[in-house]
C-alpha cells in the first residue's frame, strides 16, 4: 500500500493541496483525474519523492518497489536501450555491477568469494538472471526490435525513446507504478498492448492521462483532484463521470427547489 498523510503543498497564495489523506490498494488501478492545473503530474512527483510537500509525508509498506515513467528522453543518452530498461529496477542493476566488480578483482579473496555469492543470491532472487531476457521482450512488445536493444539511446528517434522509458517504468513488475502520460508517443497497437498488460496488472497503479479511453480500458478506480483535494471513486471514468453529472443535476435540482420554497413564501 501507499499513502499520503497530510498533504499540504502550496506555490504561493495557491494552494494545490490541503490536508490530504488518501490510500492506495494493491490489485486497484487509479485513474488521476482533474482540470488541467490541479496538481495531478505535481500529486504523482509527491508520491515517487521528486517533490517534498509542505506538510505531510507519504507511506510505503516496508520493502515495496517503485518506478516511476521519467519524462525527461535525455537523462540516459550515453547508455543502451537494454541497459536502460534495466536500470529501472535499481536495486537489480547495482546487485549486477557490484557483483561484476568483484569478480573482476585481480587479488580475489575468500571474502570477496563470500561476498560474491551472497549477492548472487540476491540476483537470483530477483529474477537476475532472466533479466537481460526479460527486458528483451518487453521492449519487443513496445515495438522497439531487437536490432535496436544494444543502440545508445541519443541514437534512437524520440519516439522510440518514450516506448524505452515506459519499458524502462514497466519492467521487473514493480509493486507500485507511476504513470504520467504513458500513451503519448504510442500508436494504437502499442496503446492496446498497454491497455492489456495494466488491466491484467495485480499491484498498484497511478495513472494520469487525457485519454478517456484509455482510463476506461484499465482503471479499477478514478482519484479525482479538485479543489485542493482528492477523492477516489471505485468504477472506471464513465462510471465517475456519469455519476458525478447525475449528482451535479440533483443539487441543481435540490436548489432550484429551495429557490422556489423560498419565492413562493
Amino acid at each position: 500500500m501507499i499513502s499520503a498523510r497530510n498533504i499540504t503543498l502550496a506555490y504561493g497564495k495557491r494552494v494545490l493541496f490541503d490536508e490530504v489523506n488518501i490510500n492506495f490498494i494493491k490489485g486497484n488501478c487509479y485513474g488521476v483525474i482533474g482540470a488541467n492545473g490541479a496538481g495531478k503530474s505535481t500529486f504523482l512527483k509527491i508520491l515517487s519523492g521528486e517533490i517534498e510537500p509542505n506538510k505531510g509525508n507519504v507511506e510505503i509498506s516496508p520493502g515495496e518497489r517503485m518506478a516511476v515513467l521519467k519524462q525527461n528522453q535525455f537523462e540516459f543518452d550515453d547508455c543502451t536501450v537494454l541497459n536502460t530498461v534495466l536500470m529501472g529496477h535499481k536495486r537489480l542493476w547495482d546487485v549486477m555491477h557490484e557483483r561484476d566488480a568483484i569478480y573482476a578483482k585481480a587479488d580475489f579473496t575468500e571474502e570477496d568469494g563470500m561476498k560474491a555469492g551472497e549477492l548472487e543470491g540476491e540476483f537470483g532472487e530477483m529474477g537476475g538472471y532472466e533479466a537481460e531476457s526479460n527486458a528483451g521482450s518487453l521492449l519487443s512488445s513496445l515495438g522497439v526490435k531487437e536490432e535496436m536493444h544494444q543502440v545508445l539511446m541519443k541514437n534512437i528517434p524520440s519516439t522510440f525513446k518514450v516506448r524505452v522509458l515506459l519499458a524502462q517504468a514497466l519492467f521487473g513488475n514493480p509493486d507500485i507504478l507511476l504513470l504520467d502520460e504513458p500513451t503519448n508517443g504510442l500508436d494504437i497497437e502499442t496503446i492496446g498492448w498497454l491497455e492489456n498488460f495494466l488491466a491484467d496488472y495485480e499491484n498498484i497503479v497511478l495513472v494520469v492521462s487525457h485519454d478517456r479511453h484509455f482510463l476506461d480500458t484499465i482503471c479499477t478506480h478514478v482519484a479525482d483532484v479538485d479543489r485542493s483535494k482528492i477523492k477516489t471513486f471505485t468504477g472506471n471514468y464513465t462510471f465517475w463521470y456519469e455519476s458525478s453529472q447525475l449528482i451535479s443535476r440533483q443539487i441543481n435540482d435540490k436548489n432550484k427547489k429551495n429557490e422556489e420554497k423560498r419565492k413562493a413564501v
